[in-house]
């Protein structure tokens, strides 16, 4: 399993060589690639962390707040264009993974149809699959806990959105740290293990680096590992002291990977 850190790029640009045991980095889609920015204007964080030797496959947070994928006001044209903008960008740096957070974007309006709802998230992700295919990038379905946003929650509601959307170019997140705020079991990773292609993790105390409290994940592992998934897993706490907690929490994870049956 590859272990990477996700971060704002002003939290990675503080790694100043290479980490033992860190696989890649993952930034956030707005820094990383600037959506709205002429070309003309985008200078990139991801092609100067590239430079310095990281690999950075991943980027989080797709959307900005006011670009709603629910509710009564849906900017489709901008949408469309914001999408195919942040996949080229994505092309040209390597990134393949584009993960669909985006809490404020996915938040449902008090009053609105959560039916309804959830069938536009769905033609979002019709709609921006094929442009992330033809860029060679997956765009990841996260389902996040109920205390930050109120639709796609669970993973099992996450690959129903994905099975629906019925595209190459969509595929879903498993994240730990939401799963357990949920209060989800490991046993529902065996529900969904197909469609996985990229998985978070941090402590649900806290929101914490692993480590930290010594929050059991092996479970989480175990299942995935019966899954047969192997790719990347990356660490997405609320950094406190972010150059002292990278070596332990990356060590943490590992050990607990093994024991998990990961070598």
């Amino acid at each position: 399993m590859q272990i990477g850190l996700c971060a704002n790029s002003a939290t990675l640009a503080r790694l100043s060589a290479p980490v033992p045991g860190l696989d890649f980095l993952e930034g956030f889609v707005q820094e990383w690639f600037q959506p709205e920015t002429p070309d003309a204007a985008h200078v990139s964080p991801a092609a100067e962390f590239r430079a310095r030797g990281f690999v950075t496959p991943a980027a989080n947070r797709f959307l900005p707040p006011d670009l709603k994928v629910s509710g009564p006001h849906i900017d489709y044209a901008r949408l469309d264009k914001f999408a195919a903008t942040a996949f080229r960008r994505a092309k040209a740096q390597g990134t393949t993974l584009i993960v669909f957070g985006s809490a404020g974007a996915r938040q449902v309006p008090e009053g609105f149809s959560m039916t309804t709802a959830f069938e536009q998230y769905v033609d979002v992700l019709r709609q921006c699959g094929p442009l992330a295919e033809e860029n060679g990038v997956t765009l990841l379905v996260e389902p996040l806990n109920r205390g930050e946003c109120n639709l796609v929650n669970t993973i099992v509601e996450g690959a129903e959105a994905v099975r629906r959307a019925k595209t190459p170019g969509v595929a879903l997140l498993v994240d730990l740290f939401h799963m357990v705020r949920n209060g989800e079991s490991p046993d529902d990773i065996a529900k969904v293990g197909p469609l996985i292609r990229h998985v978070h993790t941090a402590e649900n105390r806290d929101r914490a680096a692993p480590g930290t409290h010594n929050e059991d994940f092996r479970p989480f592992f175990r299942a995935l590992w019966r899954t047969g998934y192997d790719a990347r897993l990356a660490l997405e706490p609320d950094w406190v002291d972010f150059s002292r907690e990278i070596v332990p929490a990356i060590a943490a994870v590992r050990a607990q990977l093994r024991d998990a049956g990961y070598r």
